[in-house]
């Protein structure tokens, strides 16, 4: 899991940036266009739609963004039609990745993913060539500082979480995807902000990787995760601190 750590905090420094260029903001309203189009725009009925509602309510994103959004999704407004992909290949070091996309237009996405795998020493893949390695959980952490492990525990199970581990000075609480809102109310209501909120593919396993490599591969899905069409990225690796300090040192 340490590889995955690693990029889930990049990912959310990253986010941070990302809010004030109003691209996090972008990437939930296509969630939410989405989760619409397929279950309707009521998430007492439409329990998909409530992950994205969560996201958006993390965010601070606009009461307005978020019901033109939806409206888009359930075609009330035009500009609604998206789809959701999955692209699946090899990076770096023979990491497998994953992305989570949302297009109105494959035609052009298509080749824009392919070519960054291929300039960045990758190789997009067919279906199922790598989703094998990868279970889909929501995945909150929270510093250790904050609040007792086993309080936090019981606090997440009861709101569906099914794991609380601790690692690097922090809390990694993993949940069904199902229960990702239900366990993320849970902890902000208690006054708790999370350093990480979000729906994850995490590995089976990891592959570890060495400086140089490492270098290459968190370069390579950085710039994956800034794709406007991608709304996640996941990947099977595993970096020592060693290694990362080497990393941020040459960074």
């Amino acid at each position: 899991m340490a590889g995955h750590s690693h990029w889930a905090g990049i990912k959310h420094k990253k986010a941070l940036l990302d809010n004030k260029r109003g691209k996090a903001w972008s990437k939930i309203a296509k969630a939410l266009m989405v989760a619409a189009k397929l279950g309707g725009g009521d998430p007492s009925t439409n329990p998909r739609l409530r992950v994205p509602l969560a996201d958006a309510r993390s965010a601070r994103m606009p009461k307005d963004n978020i019901d033109r959004a939806i409206k888009k999704g359930t075609g009330e407004l035009d500009g609604g039609d998206m789809e959701e992909i999955l692209y699946e290949g090899y990076g770096p070091g023979g990491v497998a990745v994953m992305c989570d996309i949302m297009t109105d237009n494959r035609n052009r996405t298509a080749p824009e993913i392919r070519k960054l795998f291929e300039v960045h020493g990758g190789k997009l893949g067919a279906t199922g060539c790598v989703s094998y390695l990868f279970e889909r959980k929501g995945l909150i952490t929270v510093p250790e500082t904050v609040c007792d492990e086993e309080q936090l525990f019981e606090w997440a199970l009861d709101a569906g979480a099914d794991d609380v581990r601790h690692a690097r000075g922090q809390y990694e609480i993993y949940c069904p995807p199902e229960s990702y809102s239900d366990v993320l109310e849970a902890i902000e209501q208690r006054g708790i902000e999370p350093d990480l909120k979000q729906i994850s593919r995490i590995p089976a396993s990891t592959v570890e990787l060495d400086a140089t490599t490492g270098r290459k591969l968190l370069k390579f899905l950085e710039l994956l995760d800034d794709h406007d069409d991608v709304q996640s990225v996941s990947a099977n690796f595993s970096i020592s601190d060693e290694a990362m300090t080497a990393i941020l040192q040459n960074s």
